[in-house]
């Protein structure tokens, strides 16, 4: 592999993990609290669909971000308030969210819109110029930095602050920390909404940044991908970023095999590698991850 092909495939590693590494953070704020998420497919979708919109309409890309942010959020509230306040199955609720956004996007889509640009990549002075790691991680759109700052950033605040101890009190001992008066109803409503902003901004690169455009059902399960990352990477950041980084590589991998022509194999088939990692995964590690102890668990006080 020369070294063009190498710097190729490591960009678009790092760019296809993106969207992976935010859902897989958004999946760990709610789950961390001991609320079930397999709603983010629905977030980003629909925080994909509004950014874009939003960008359509106003050709304002920091706008449409932030609208994108909100969406994710407010499709998290809902799931929030179904799961947190109605006590309803959490993974009821994350499905009928994603049953939502699918019908929503699908509905409201308008073939033939023109969006008004997308974010560009912004080169780091001086950084730019380090062989393969300057072209690799100092050259890249604003949401694919930010994606790798939230990491650090969720790390500290998960292990290193007072919030993120509650977080996970709370996720696996909730009675225990509401005895020393830690508020479980409000540390889960807002950890799940931050969470869906998170998968938000998973939205917001696809269309905002990635692809310039939306279609239907464009996410294509990267939702999912995220909360195998997540769990491969036992509910840390650092974890679910390398789980997202190994998706990443197998997505850039077979993209890669497919643009160089050399394999007879059918397209299907290397279009299925990443995917086929994501089952390999769920089956070797799941069942020696260990979830916070009360995930899936409503909290009624006494």
């Amino acid at each position: 592999m020369n070294s063009l092909v190498l710097i190729a495939v490591l960009r678009s590693t790092l760019r296809q993990s993106t969207p992976i590494t935010l859902g897989a953070l958004s999946g760990l704020f709610c789950e961390r609290v001991g609320v079930i998420n397999i709603a983010i497919e629905g977030m980003m979708l629909t925080a994909a669909y509004m950014g874009y919109m939003t960008n359509v309409w106003t050709g304002n890309l920091i706008l449409a971000v932030i609208v994108a942010v909100l969406s994710g959020g407010l499709m998290a509230l809902l799931h929030a308030w179904l799961s947190i306040h109605f006590k309803v199955d959490q993974i009821i609720s994350g499905t009928v969210i994603n049953i939502l956004a699918v019908g929503l996007t699908g509905y409201f889509y308008q073939p033939g819109t023109v969006t008004k640009g997308k974010l560009q990549s912004v080169a780091v002075p001086v950084l730019t110029d380090i062989p393969i790691i300057g072209d690799v991680f100092f050259d890249n759109g604003p949401l694919t930095y930010a994606a790798v700052v939230l990491v650090f950033a969720v790390n500290i605040i998960l292990f290193r602050t007072r919030w993120g101890l509650r977080m996970r009190a709370v996720g696996e001992h909730p009675r225990a920390a509401d005895t020393l008066g830690i508020n479980v109803f409000a540390m889960r409503y807002i950890n799940v909404v931050i969470g869906g902003m998170l998968a938000g901004l998973g939205g917001a690169y696809l269309t905002l940044e990635a692809v310039g455009s939306f279609e239907r059902l464009m996410t294509n399960g990267r939702g999912f991908i995220s909360l195998a990352a997540m769990i491969f990477g036992k509910w840390t950041p650092f974890g679910g970023w390398a789980a997202a980084l190994l998706f990443g590589a197998a997505n850039a991998v077979q993209t890669q095999i497919q643009f160089s022509g050399d394999v007879t194999i059918p397209h299907q088939f290397i279009g299925m590698l990443p995917y086929v990692l994501t089952v390999i995964v769920l089956a070797g590690f799941v069942g020696r991850a260990r979830p916070p102890a009360a995930i899936g668990r409503p909290y009624e006080t006494e």
